[in-house]
């Protein structure tokens, strides 16, 4: 079971693209790199999970197995294991597909219309 909202899921996606698509230097980096930072441990081993689910590292129906390999095999800080992915972005999208989750729907708890 994901322990991270799909917001903040998709708000990493954004702060991804916006980060890939920037100058270096102009903090989307740092920014980018403290919110993850500042997620807690469950959070940050879904939301590596999601990125392996993403990429076909796991199925969608082994989450769960997906989450406790994450927390295991945490060596290193997430911020800088899932920044040194170039895909990150597109692989967090697809992990949330396959989870059944659309990121517009998550974007909306983000930037509710109104």
């Amino acid at each position: 079971m994901l322990t991270i909202s799909p917001a903040k899921i998709a708000h990493v996606i954004i702060r991804a693209r916006k980060f890939d698509a920037d100058v270096p230097g102009s903090g989307q980096a740092r920014e980018l790199r403290a919110f993850i930072a500042a997620l807690n441990e469950d959070e940050k081993a879904s939301l590596t999970a999601v990125m392996w689910i993403g990429r076909d590292t796991y199925d969608a129906s082994e989450l769960d197995e997906a989450i406790a390999t994450a927390k295991a095999e945490a060596t290193a800080p997430t911020e800088d294991y899932l920044l040194g992915n170039p895909m990150l972005a597109d692989h967090l999208e697809d992990g949330l597909n396959s989870l059944g989750i659309s990121l517009e729907e998550a974007e909306e708890d983000i930037y509710p219309t109104v």
